[in-house]
This record gives structure tokens, sequence and C-alpha cells, in this order.
């Protein structure tokens, strides 16, 4: 994509940016199309430009649903871009490669460590997308196929080209992907419980932070969830379970797991805190510093070759040396 876009600061006299559209932006909505380059500008004011005629395809007027196609002129009328939009483009992310799992021209599956958001907002000034194409500047495409909390580590999928992202966006809305993670939890998990079919529903906190709780099949807010349950192994005082989620909603596994009285080990949502504190003291054992919850297996199919991809991403290194002396502390049966 050959453009110029918010390459003035804030404070200079916007002026006429012209966008030229690629392969690979072919076929976008051009509400959806402006959106991408107008970061920071609302969308009712995306629209209000669409509407009133001052954005133009190939010098005519076009309306929000319009699809561009490659080759399409697009004109942008002098917008201005927030203070804030405007210090984040003049400090961009620090370029980052995090470990492939699996590349080719269609995407990349990465490993992503715990702590690493995967893109910015909410008071993160950017994450893994970022990063990834502050380092890959050659790079036409790179868009998150779907997202992991901050503190959970594991398999993360990036598109590099946007029917793949559309391809395999679609496999996880219909549910067409494998998706499994270890987790471990407080306590002595029932052996007899495997399937966890409850709604959630989303709200904020006073101070507007984002949470989730267990409800009923009745709340008009409730999303469907299921998750799947097998124990993996059983260690002094918590389990390792193998989490198949069959719907991926915000904060399912924590939550779900935490409604049967069975918190993810570091969880400072919806954990035990007390519990996650003595884990956290260094001592005999190595100290758990962050939440047990790893994205560990992935499956799909690929978005050119149709062919099934079953990823695996090993437990990282602290993880890892956790359960290793947990293991040697369990007597044997």
């Amino acid at each position: 994509m050959n453009h110029i876009i918010g390459s003035k600061s804030a404070t200079a006299t916007p002026a006429v940016k012209w966008l030229w559209v690629d392969e690979e932006s072919a076929g976008q909505r051009l509400d959806n199309f402006l959106m991408r380059h107008l970061k920071g500008v609302p969308k009712t004011h995306v629209y209000r430009i669409i509407r009133s005629g001052e954005v133009r395809i190939n010098k005519g007027r076009a309306s929000a649903e319009t699809r561009v196609e490659t080759g399409d002129e697009v004109r942008l009328p002098p917008v201005r871009v927030s203070d804030k939009v405007a210090e984040k483009a003049a400090r961009p992310a620090p370029g980052r490669e995090f470990p492939v799992l699996l590349e080719d021209d269609s995407l990349m599956a990465i490993d992503k460590p715990a702590g690493v958001a995967v893109h910015g907002g909410s008071g993160v000034s950017f994450g893994v997308i970022e990063q990834l194409r502050q380092a890959r500047p050659q790079a036409k495409l790179l868009e998150l196929v779907h997202r992991l909390d901050r503190d959970t580590s594991g398999i993360l999928l990036v598109a590099k080209k946007r029917s793949a992202l559309k391809h395999l966006q679609d496999q996880f809305r219909e549910r067409e992907t494998g998706k499994t993670y270890l987790a471990l939890v407080k306590g002595d998990w029932p052996a007899k419980l495997k399937v966890i079919d409850q709604p959630l529903h989303k709200f904020l906190l006073p101070d507007g932070e984002r949470r989730v709780r267990v409800t009923t099949p009745e709340d008009p807010d409730g999303m469907r969830s299921i998750t799947l349950v097998k124990v993996s192994q059983r260690l002094p005082g918590a389990t390792l379970l193998e989490v198949t989620i069959k719907t991926g909603r915000t904060h399912q596994i924590r939550v779900h797991l935490a409604s049967q009285g069975h918190p993810i080990a570091g969880d400072d949502k919806y954990g035990d805190f007390d519990w996650n504190r003595q884990l956290q003291k260094p001592g005999a054992n190595p100290g758990l510093k962050r939440m047990f919850l790893h994205a560990w297996r992935l499956q799909f199919n690929h978005p050119v070759t149709a062919e099934r991809v079953a990823l695996q991403a090993d437990l990282p290194p602290e993880l890892k040396a956790y359960v290793d002396h947990a293991q040697r502390k369990t007597p044997p049966v």
C-alpha cells in the first residue's frame, strides 16, 4: 500500500490525503477500509465525511457500503488526528519478533509470552501486533486472527493476507478450530466434571474495567459458553487440566473454572488471592509469579490448502519448572 497518512503532527494543518488500494484490501467496504487508515478518528466522523461526499473513489462519490477494488484511488479530506494518536505515531512500538511455530505466505503462528498484550489499548500503548509490524516494515499485512489475554501464553495466529484473515476468522466463528489450553487449578478437580455449559455475562466495574460472570440461561445478556475439561495430572493441592473451549468468550476458561470452586493459579481477577500469594513465595518451590494458563494446542484448516494443521506450544520454562517441582513432591501411587 503506497499511502501517506498522518505524516504531519496534530498541530499542523491537515491536508488532503490519497490512498491507493492494493490486492490485499480489494473487496473491503469503504468504511472498513477507511477505519484501518484513520486510527484515532471517531467512527461517527468517518461516516460523516463519507455521507458528505468528501471521500471520493476515482474522483466519484461513494457510499459506506461501496467495495474498493485493486488500483482504486481514494481521496481523504483533511482530517485532524488527536494529539494522543499523533504522539503514539511519533513514538512507535519497539520492533520485536516472537518464537515462530509455523509461517508461510498466508499466516504465521507464534508462541506468545505471558505479560504481553496482543494489541495496544486499555492502558497498554502497544502489544504483539504493533511490535511485529514494527519489526517487519516490509510486510503488506499483519492482522490478529484471534486474541489471548495478556497474562496467557501460547499459540497466537497472525494473518499475512486479508483472504487468510477472513478464512481463519470464519473458522473460529463457526467453531471449526480446536483450541486446548493447559491450566493449573486449585484443589482436586472432580473426575466426573468434564463439561461446563454455563452462559457468561460481561459487565464493567465502576472504574470501567471489564469483568465476566456466570449467569442463568434466562439472562438476555448471557452468551452460551461451553468448556470441556480433562484431568492431565493431579498435584499436591492442585490439578493440571487440559481445557478445550467450544466457544471463545472473554475470560471463558478463567470464569468457568473458578465458578466450580477451582480457580486458576495466579489469576489476579477471578482467582483465590490468598493462594496466589502463597504460590508466589520463594522457597522450596520455584515460585509462580504469573497466571498458569497456556494456549497449548490449536487445530485449524489451512486457508489455502484446506489441510488440517495441528500446532503445539510446550509449557514455557517458568510453568514447567513449577509442575516438575510439584511432581517431585507427589507421593507414589
